[in-house]
């Protein structure tokens, strides 16, 4: 008898660890599927990032080229002071319209 329930015992056991086996298979198979997730993801951060850092470089050379189109200005007389101060003058008007019409619209 003793011997028929250590067999028993046995199959037990074995049930059990391939229980915890499937398990662990499982687990291992959805951290694979997240890994490979997560690498996927990580490309794609990486490419838009990328893309970012060429329009970044895009508009900072955009930027430049009118700073400098405004220093000649400002600095080629007078006429282009006065042209220079309606300019500013109507993008702060403009910028104040658009402030407070979107502030309203929002509300």
């Amino acid at each position: 008898a003793g011997s028929k329930s250590n067999g028993q015992m046995d199959h037990i056991m074995e049930a059990e660890n391939n229980r915890l086996v499937d398990n662990l298979s499982n687990k291992i198979s959805m951290l694979k599927g997240i890994a490979i997730d997560i690498d996927k993801e990580s490309k794609h951060q990486n490419r838009y990032i990328d893309g970012m850092s060429d329009d970044f470089g895009s508009t900072s050379g955009l930027l430049s080229g009118s700073a400098q189109r405004l220093a000649h200005m400002i600095g080629s007389g007078k006429s282009n002071r006065t042209l220079m101060c309606y300019i500013i003058t109507g993008l702060v008007v403009l910028f104040l319209i658009l402030y407070y019409g979107l502030g309203r619209i929002v509300r």
